[in-house]
Formats: structure tokens, sequence, C-alpha cells
């Protein structure tokens, strides 16, 4: 609107100006400068939206105000009789689809405050299903990235129900938590970041509880899996890696190992959590190889040397898949024709 606005008053006003030239010439370059703003204010939020880069304008701006983080170090896990219950409303964002639930999770562990996304799979309430646990994939958006965006633009949720109803791929629970935790430009990479934030024990922790206490959700980890793309990817692949004792599968999608892949990352500048961080390095230094699957697609220069230098150090009961995509550049619609197949795979490995 303000973009047509702009374009609108400076066709009216042009010949309109009073004064002197100079003024008529600083208020036409002015008219000038306005439309050429908005224009791009426009792209860019046509662009935000189709990609689901930024929830908020706050997001943004790292002006905050939508979810809490507390600079401090992790906690213990509740005690098991201590159910970290909450309230789910129908997600307010019709474009992630029908059935997506939303709450606001205060994590007892991390100290973070923020938004989850959960979807239901259509047996979930199925009588025939009425004393089934089902399984669980944790979705991680990329950097900058919205939690919404693995049902809003991937369309993960509306590709998998017929699918579902099908027998295809099994009924799994969806969760997307909030990853993007630090005010500004700032990404945690998933890590606990001493003094700042612990996204590590956010997404492995508080909202894995979280779902197990509120849903009848599998507990053991060969039924958990956690998938990314771009930066979420390079997420998964380390905390698959670093807990196998809470997922048995992983999923990269355009990933990456070294923290440096993302510039903007707090692991990328810091030169001990850029090693610590670095699935590579996470593997080679394990005590003994971590019982879990990871499936790993990257195109040539992006991602697929990563994914086959960590498959070309693997050692059983480490299981890697490597795919390779054909085509597509670094983005969403590729991610978004992989979810099948990444399903199949899923069914394969957690059922």
């Amino acid at each position: 609107m303000l973009a047509i606005a702009a374009v609108v008053l400076a066709l009216f006003a042009w010949n309109h100006i009073p004064g002197p030239k100079p003024v008529k010439v600083i208020a036409r370059l002015f008219m000038l400068v306005t439309c050429q703003f908005t224009a791009i204010l426009m792209v860019f939020v046509m662009v935000n939206n189709a990609n689901s880069l930024y929830d908020t304008w706050d997001d943004f701006l790292g002006t905050g105000g939508s979810h809490v983080v507390e600079a401090r170090e992790p906690a213990p896990p509740p005690a098991p009789e201590q159910k970290l219950l909450t309230k789910f409303d129908p997600a307010g964002d019709g474009k992630m689809g029908e059935g997506v639930q939303e709450t606001t999770l205060k994590g007892p562990q991390s100290g973070v405050e923020a938004e989850v996304y959960v979807w239901l799979p259509p047996q979930y309430k199925d009588p025939a299903f009425a004393d089934k646990k089902f399984p669980v994939v944790e979705l991680l958006p990329g950097y900058p990235g919205s939690a919404k965006a693995w049902f809003g633009t991937l369309d993960v949720n509306k590709q998998l129900k017929g699918m579902m109803a099908k027998g295809e791929v099994a009924p799994f629970i969806l969760v997307s938590p909030r990853t993007k935790l630090l005010a500004g430009q700032e990404d945690t990479g998933c890590a606990d970041v001493p003094g700042k934030a612990n996204a590590d024990t956010w997404i492995s922790g508080d909202v894995r509880r979280m779902v197990i206490d509120n849903f009848r959700a599998e507990s053991d980890p060969k039924h958990w899996a956690i998938a990314g793309y771009s930066a979420g990817a390079h997420c998964a692949t380390r905390m698959a890696l670093l807990h196998p004792d809470r997922y048995g599968a992983g999923v990269s999608l355009s990933g990456y190992n070294d923290p440096k892949g993302e510039s903007d990352s707090v692991t990328s500048k810091d030169p001990a959590l850029r090693v610590s961080s670095n699935p590579l390095t996470i593997l080679k230094n394990a005590q003994q190889p971590p019982k879990v699957a990871l499936y790993m697609a990257g195109e040539k220069g992006d991602g697929l040397g990563d994914a086959q230098a960590l498959k070309a150090i693997a050692k059983p009961p480490t299981a890697i898949t490597v795919a390779e995509i054909s085509g597509g550049g670094h983005g969403t619609d590729v991610w978004r024709r992989m979810v099948p197949d990444v399903f199949r795979w899923l069914t394969k490995t957690l059922v």
C-alpha cells in the first residue's frame, strides 16, 4: 500500500510543488527516494513472507518482546513427577494449515520462554490408535528463520497428511520450536552459549520434555528425530551426534559442518565453540561412535561435500545416508520437494 501510495502521490504532486527551483528539485528528489524505498521494502516483505524469515518487525529489528532468554547456566532436568504441562491453542497464522497448535513454553532447564508449534497426525484422534504412542520429529528452520517455516513454507503437514492417511509414511508428531533466541542478527548455532542463551538445552531438553508430557509421544530416542535445512541442518546434525540418548536420527538438508558456514552465528566467532560445534569434531572425539542414523542431502558446493566428509569417518553404529540434490540451489523450493523422501526414510529408520 505504501509503495502504491508513494507513486500516486509523486505523479500528482510532481508539477504542483510551490517555491523556487531548488525547492522543487529537492522535493522531487525526496519523492523519487521515497518511491524507491517503499518499492524495496515491499520486495523485502514479499521475500520474507514467502520464506518465513522473520515473524515480526521486532524480530527483524532485534527489539524483541516475543520471547525471553535468561543468560544463565542450564538447570538440571525436572524430576519425572514434575510434568511440564502447557496450554495449546490453534496457530494464529492461517498459512500454516489446519491442525497446527501453538504454545508459549517456559523452559525450566534453559531459561528460554518462547513459542513452540505442534502438529498431530490424522491417526492421533482415531479410536483405533487410542493406546498408541507416536514417533516425533523436531523441525528446525534455517537462519534467519521462523519456527513457522516448515509448516508455512515447506508445507510439511499438508504434504504428509495424505501420505499418512494412505500408509505411505508413518504418523509422526511434528514439533517446531523457536530457534532465533538472541536480539539483532546473532545466531546461537543451536548451542548452549555461556552468558547468552541455552539453545541446545531449550531444543533437546525443554521442548522434548514438554512434548512427552503433553502428548502420546514416544520417549525412547529410537523413535525421535531432529531435522533441519541450511543452518537448521547444521544444528540437526550436531545435536543428533551429541545426544544419541535423545534422538535416534537426524536429517540435514543443505547443511554444513564448520559453523563458519553461518557467518552470523556465535559459534562461528568463538574459536572454542567453532571447534566443539563441528560435527566432524564431535564424531572424531566421541569415546564410542554414537548410535544414530543421519540422512544428509546436499548439492555440490552446498552441503554434499560436508555430508561425504562426515560419512567418510563414521563407524558403526553411526549410519549415514548421503543423497545428492541435482540442482535447484539453496532454497525452500528444493527442500519442500524433499519432504516426502525424508519422511519415507524416517519411517524406515524410526518405526
